[in-house]
């Protein structure tokens, strides 16, 4: 209960109660609903003295933020319902810690810098750093992302609700740039945050988390940050494969990983490569990674590629023939993300211009981005290429043959196939007779040696890649 000490005339208890109310909802109409529950519900009004109102937060994170990024708005609310009111002072709740509030938000005063939280509000704040567009909803599924897709579901749909199961803990989604990681992370924030608020999520990504690492030791304050991710119901890291290197942010976020694990607490974490694969990364991280369920999303089809289009095109409510839509789905096959910017520069030059959109339009306004794509090579030309090269044959690439004269072309073609295209180790292997990724990882490696090693060898591979590329 707030106490309603006031100068005179400045109003009785009952009032300073309904002008509480109202800046409240004035600044969660102002922020967001998600900034609002992320760093403001949790104030509490504790009293106001001679025109000072105090207000307590539950932690030093929360009042160090508050106080830098919304206290001197919320000063300049309560002074328009108030004019009596004139300063807000933010303090932590409880204990000696009331001793310590941070700088006033007072007019012409300068906001104390925070001790550990300078960082936007998406790093911390999931409603910030969410993608509208990211939903199951606006998933298209196929058969390479099937997988990950169900996966995913389960784990958002088990995080809500009386039960909250944990299926597999942590969820670890990998696949290339662009086939959907973020949008199914994003999809499972979304999901939970709609069905069950109270849930208590951070989704970010990894170099956000090595960064608020970095400041919380420079500022002295593990212990915040501590808490901060170990206390959540739901830790999103997006991206490991940044902390690859990094000892000391590794080994924090083994920590973290293993004390919310330990809760039963959900993990989910997205990167290019499998656990196994994460190069710099340390054994025991790359086992722990492990030890859920491993999702691969695998390049788009043409089916996926198609109905992404014809999905993008209905939500945005534009008008293309079919013909066109099936044309770039047969063109660029990169990744989704680029497949999007395709169909939008068409809309677009269409709008712009005023012109109908036809197959030879599409051709004329993507012309740059159609011939990267034609130049795209197959893991199929690299084994032709280097058999006809090296002179064996074709066959011998996915053969069982370990004779030198065979087998170092072949790891020629691995490293090549790893070099030139957008394929995963695991699909590389599996074209090169069904061999384990291991092998190929042990293939790229040797052909690295040798060219340190070895300057001819390394010129005669660099022949072969610009005669693939060209």
């Amino acid at each position: 209960m707030a106490k309603t000490t006031m100068p005179a005339g400045g109003g009785t208890g009952g009032d300073i109660a309904a002008q509480w109310a109202r800046v409240r909802a004035r600044v969660r109409d102002e922020f967001g609903e998600a900034a609002y529950r992320g760093w403001l519900k949790s104030m509490t009004l504790v009293e106001v003295i001679d025109g000072r109102a105090r207000i307590s937060v539950p932690t030093r994170f929360l009042r160090d933020w508050v106080a830098a990024h919304y206290a001197d708005r919320i000063r300049a609310l309560w002074n328009a319902e108030n004019d009596a009111i004139t300063a807000v002072d933010i303090f932590v709740a409880g204990g000696a810690a009331q001793a310590e509030p941070a700088a006033p938000a007072s007019g012409g005063a300068k906001e104390k810098e925070p001790a550990a939280a300078a960082d936007p509000v998406e790093d911390k704040e999931i409603g910030a750093a969410l993608d509208p567009r990211f939903t199951f909803e606006n998933f298209v599924v196929g058969k390479p992302n099937e997988l990950a897709h169900a996966a995913a579901r389960r784990i958002a749909e088990s995080s809500v609700g009386p039960s909250r199961a944990v299926p597999f803990n942590p969820l670890f989604l990998y696949g290339g740039v662009g086939l959907g990681k973020t949008h199914l992370m994003h999809a499972i924030a979304w999901h939970i945050r709609t069905h069950d608020p109270s849930r208590k999520l951070i989704y970010l990504s990894a170099e956000k988390f090595m960064y608020q690492f970095i400041r919380a030791l420079r500022f002295k304050d593990t212990m915040a940050f501590k808490e901060q991710f170990r206390s959540v119901d739901v830790l999103m890291i997006d991206d490991v494969q940044f902390i690859s290197g990094k000892d000391s942010t590794q080994e924090e976020f083994f920590h973290t990983f293993n004390a919310l694990v330990d809760q039963n607490r959900q993990v989910v974490i997205s990167a290019d490569k499998s656990p196994s694969d994460l190069e710099g990364m340390e054994e025991r991280m790359r086992s722990r990674l492990g030890w859920g369920l491993v999702a691969d999303i695998h390049p788009t089809n043409y089916e996926l590629r198609l109905g992404i289009l014809q999905a993008k095109a209905e939500q945005q409510r534009m008008q293309l023939p079919i013909k066109v839509l099936e044309f770039l789905a047969h063109k660029i096959t990169s990744n989704v993300r680029e497949l999007e910017g395709a169909l939008n520069r068409i809309v677009a030059h269409a709008q712009l211009v005023g012109r109908t959109i036809t197959i030879e339009s599409a051709q004329e306004v993507l012309h740059d981005l159609l011939r990267a794509n034609d130049r795209r090579v197959t893991i199929d030309e690299i084994q032709k290429r280097v058999a006809e090269h090296y002179n064996i044959r074709l066959a011998d690439m996915h053969s069982a043959r370990r004779a030198r004269a065979v087998a170092r072309p072949r790891q020629v073609a691995m490293w090549l196939c790893k070099q030139l295209t957008p394929r995963s180790l695991p699909e590389i292997g599996r074209k090169f007779g069904g061999r384990d990724h291991t092998t190929v990882m042990h293939a790229v490696k040797k052909i690295e040696e040798l060219q340190a090693s070895d300057s001819s060898f390394a010129e005669d591979v660099e022949l072969l890649r610009r005669m693939i590329e060209s």
